[in-house]
């Protein structure tokens, strides 16, 4: 995939928890990357490329949920993209990535 594609990725460092679909099963995680269209995990428990999970974030406090797809594998990890989004959600997002620029430009 083209970095284009992906959009405009920030480090971030954060818990996160994922729940493989049919499963009630969570399996902790960290957050290394985050763009507004998806992320980059660590995490132990194995993911194959098109899988559907369920995330959650937990930042500052507050916590970040989405339906997400694993679009890669690595063998630390996996690069999910969002989906099904709630609105609340897609706030919380945008206001972290606004965190990050203000961060970067400072």
């Amino acid at each position: 995939m083209h970095e284009e594609q992906r959009g405009l990725r920030f480090s971030f460092n954060a818990p996160a928890e994922v729940i493989a679909e049919n499963s009630a099963v969570g399996i902790p995680a960290r957050v290394t990357e985050l763009s507004l269209r998806g992320c980059r995990l660590e995490m132990s428990g194995s993911a194959e490329e098109r899988q559907h999970l369920q995330l959650k974030v937990f930042h500052s406090g507050e916590t970040f949920e989405s339906a997400a797809t694993v679009i890669y594998v690595i063998p630390a990890g996996v690069g999910l993209m969002f989906g099904g989004m709630r609105a609340d959600s897609r706030a919380l997002l945008q206001k972290w990535i606004l965190a990050e620029l203000d961060k970067q430009s400072t």
